[in-house]
């Protein structure tokens, strides 16, 4: 049987848009929502697509951290007193998106599930998202 599930899961982190004239250039927090849409067939002995639990895991790796663009000099400085989650570009809502959505598929795969997300929503604020789909 073929389904879709959503998830809905927030985390609270600190992120800066190096390459940004503004305020986002400097370093901020949010309290970021994810949405995730995931679709596949369940799995015929427990009836389920992916344990929800699997995606909160994933979101939460990004928990009261600090996002930040691995050319950022601020990585170095920061990374003496703690770790930092680092990106290929600057950590916008969009670069997040698509990210959390391969960590999920990856984290899926590891598990042997054949699941695939749908689209992916990232909400910076209660007024701006940024979606991925495949």
């Amino acid at each position: 049987m073929s389904v879709r599930i959503y998830k809905e899961a927030y985390f609270e982190a600190s992120h800066r848009l190096l390459h940004y004239e503004g305020k986002c250039f400097r370093l901020h927090g949010h309290q970021w929502r994810a949405e995730l849409w995931i679709d596949g067939d369940v799995s015929s002995e427990s009836m389920i697509l992916v344990d929800y639990n699997l995606i909160k895991n994933v979101v939460s790796r990004y928990d009261h951290e600090v996002i930040l663009n691995k050319a950022d000099p601020l990585v170095e400085c920061l990374s003496k007193f703690q770790d930092v989650v680092t990106t290929d570009g600057d950590p916008t809502s969009e670069l997040l998106a698509e990210r959390i959505a391969k960590e999920v598929e990856e984290e899926c795969s590891k598990s042997g599930i054949a699941a695939r997300v749908g689209k992916c929503r990232i909400w910076e604020s209660t007024s701006c998202y940024a979606e991925w789909t495949p």
